[in-house]
């Protein structure tokens, strides 16, 4: 009796198994096969993957009209077509390089994401034009001066100041330590991982780095900002400083790229719209310039560690005239 109380035990189970599995016996629903039919095949991921809108490589990029005769006077280079979210050239764009003032790009998107621009600046000792060497670029702002955020960042984009970047940096992030921990969490959020900063103006610190790659995804959050695009389309622009003795005076700044000043030929059949210079001795000359071609598509181009300023408007004539054909 107790063994065909067993089996009878092990005969319902197996019935009642059946049963689900299949979806007979008193009209149940097959839950799971049913949950199967519904969800198998579909895409259940509805978020857009951070890097859909950027243009991606894994390394480099050959384009034609760029040979070595161009990337053999620099060290890293890079075309990158905005609206095609494509790497258009690339050029050792992940080594490790030095920014020089092209840190700049993240000192104003850092400021113009933390500030208000009509908020009014008190320059420190810390950002007197004296308190640099005569080879620094200044804009020649003093102690005690009182000048709008947005001014020091015209000074900043465009002359290249770094009496105007340690004002920035001092003023949004308390100190020039405190900023660069703003830029180093926008460069993570960004995905900049190739970018460590220590100061707001470029001037070389060998734990100041970045690549060519990261400059494209800083650069290209600042043209998303309509006041950044102001400064850089900017063939000059002057500043109303009040003196700490309470006299406004006025200084004038243009910007600094040979393409704006006259001294390279712009390159044909592209637009120049602007973008940022850097130099020191170990940066070498690097410039990254937004451009547009005949259709109004930008470009973000950027050409870092040329050996001399002729050089790198040679090379960067190069690379944005071998922009392919739509």
């Amino acid at each position: 009796m107790k063994c065909i109380g067993k089996y009878s035990k092990l005969i319902a189970m197996l019935s009642l198994t059946a049963m689900m599995t299949t979806g007979c016996g008193f009209g149940s629903k097959n839950v799971v096969a049913d949950y199967e039919i519904e969800n198998y095949n579909t895409n259940l991921y509805t978020g857009d993957l951070f890097a859909s809108d950027l243009c991606v490589a894994s390394g480099d990029v050959n384009l034609k009209g760029i040979t070595s005769a161009e990337t053999d006077t620099l060290h890293s280079a890079a075309l990158f077509d905005v609206d095609g979210k494509k790497v258009d050239f690339s050029y050792q764009m992940f080594d490790k390089i030095y920014p020089a003032s092209t840190t700049k790009l993240m000192t104003a998107l850092v400021a113009l994401e933390n500030a208000d621009l009509s908020d009014v600046v008190t320059v420190s000792q810390n950002a007197d034009m004296n308190s640099f060497a005569a080879d620094e670029a200044t804009c020649g702002i003093q102690a005690g001066d009182k000048i709008t955020l947005s001014d020091l960042l015209y000074g900043l984009l465009l002359h290249s100041g770094n009496d105007n970047a340690t004002a920035i940096a001092e003023y949004v992030g308390g100190s020039m330590d405190g900023f660069a921990k703003m830029m180093n969490k926008e460069a993570k959020k960004l995905m900049a991982t190739g970018t460590h900063f220590v100061n707001s103006n470029g001037l070389h610190n060998d734990d100041h780095y970045t690549t060519a790659y990261d400059l494209y995804l800083i650069f290209n959050e600042c043209i998303k900002n309509d006041d950044f695009d102001k400064i850089i389309k900017s063939k000059s622009h002057t500043a109303k400083v009040t003196g700490s003795s309470g006299a406004v005076r006025s200084i004038t700044w243009e910007p600094t790229n040979f393409y704006a000043t006259g001294e390279a030929e712009k390159p044909d059949n592209v637009t120049v719209i602007g973008g940022k210079t850097g130099t020191t001795k170990l940066a070498g000359n690097c410039l990254v310039l937004l451009t547009e071609d005949e259709n109004n598509h930008p470009y973000i181009s950027i050409v870092m560690n040329a050996d001399t300023k002729p050089l790198l408007y040679k090379d960067m004539t190069a690379i944005v005239e071998a922009i392919p054909e739509k």
